[in-house]
């Protein structure tokens, strides 16, 4: 049992404490009196930084067809969200595809691209857990494979996401850490003692903790309370309302400690874009209008069109949080986990009645 005295776990019952005595929240503009809109303030922050973004505005980062010229539009577009630094991401997929997109990222030679996270091949091949990946590229962990894909990206895999119960992968997650890269847990149904072998092994996040699971899980144990009570494991969350409800984030939160939580968004190319259809990974998802990113005729949830500082808002919102800490979930730690600094400042506007923080300037 963790001590009741750390300072992470008691701020944050306090902040949540307060804000449920509070009652619930303002929900929008039209329902905030004269003193609500005095309120509005304006905040300096630091950039930005985002583990998980698959593309951007209208641009899907997994399509071999995407230009040097694409990845710069969606660069600026992402930077006009207050993210100053983020791993563009790529899905699981055969090697010449990843090797294709790879290339075309690094053409770019932006330093907004903090590296590459390579999510997948090396996940669950089962329904559920799978998420949208594509089955027909799912393979066991193996190190040659990584070898080659690392070399089509240059050296520039920072982190790998990966299934603990794909054959081989305890070994890989040892030489991956060996060799100074990021590993993390994530699109998997591992039992309790592979997921604590990972950890074991090296693994130190847990990729979008609540989704790329089963749909259908035992009360206990599962895949979700083996992550969330593991205090080696920092765990990122996706909080735009439709991969987690408010309660869920709430509670998730609560448990791993804010200490240990990291936002992302897990944008694909619908993010900044009016609702249609859009690609992730080549693969074609529907965003509606309430926001939602998924397969056309599936339930499944296919990546988001969230942006970075909306999370915050949300997180805020969901939490109870101070404002500072809920930035620091998505500057200071996954900047700290990486091991680089935040890069440039943000200028916004905090409105707490709404919970919306809104970017006026970013200085890179």
């Amino acid at each position: 049992m963790r001590a009741e005295s750390e300072p992470s776990r008691r701020q944050f019952l306090a902040a949540a404490a307060g804000a449920f005595a509070a009652g619930p929240r303002a929900s929008g503009a039209g329902e905030r009196g004269a003193t609500d809109a005095a309120s509005v303030r304006r905040v300096e922050l630091p950039g930005l930084v985002d583990l998980q973004v698959n593309g951007f505005a209208g641009v899907d980062f997994g399509d071999p067809a995407t230009t040097p010229d694409d990845v710069e539009r969606a660069v600026a577009a992402i930077q006009k969200t207050g993210v100053t630094r983020f791993l563009p991401t790529l899905i699981t997929s055969s090697f010449e595809t990843f090797a294709a997109c790879a290339q075309t990222l690094l053409k770019t030679r932006n330093v907004a691209l903090a590296g590459i996270h390579m999510e997948g091949p090396y996940i669950s091949p089962e329904d559920g857990p799978r998420g949208a990946h594509a089955r027909a590229h799912v393979r066991a962990a193996d190190l040659d494979d990584f070898k080659r894909r690392q070399d089509a990206a240059e050296g520039k895999i920072r982190l790998v996401t990966l299934a603990p119960e794909s054959p081989g992968a305890i070994a890989l997650v040892e030489r991956l850490v060996a060799g100074g890269l990021r590993v993390a847990i994530g699109h998997t149904a591992a039992s309790g003692a592979q997921i604590q072998a990972a950890v074991a092994a090296g693994a130190t996040l847990s990729t979008h903790l609540g989704n790329g699971c089963a749909g259908m899980l035992p009360r206990h144990p599962n895949v979700i309370w083996e992550q969330l009570g593991e205090d080696r494991l920092l765990a990122s969350f996706i909080v735009d309302g439709h991969h987690l409800p408010p309660a869920t984030v709430r509670s998730m939160v609560r448990a791993k400690t804010p200490a240990r939580t990291i936002l992302v968004t897990d944008a694909m190319a619908a993010a900044g874009m009016p609702p249609g259809v859009y690609t992730i990974g080549g693969q074609k998802v529907e965003l509606d209008t309430s926001g939602k990113v998924a397969v056309p005729g599936a339930s499944n949830l296919a990546g988001s069109a969230l942006t970075l500082s909306a999370a915050i808002g949300h997180a805020v919102r969901f939490t109870g949080l101070p404002l500072d800490d809920v930035v620091e979930m998505a500057s200071g730690r996954p900047a700290g986990y990486l091991g680089i600094p935040p890069a440039g400042r943000v200028t916004a506007e905090w409105d707490p009645a709404a919970s919306e923080l809104r970017v006026l300037r970013v200085s890179l």
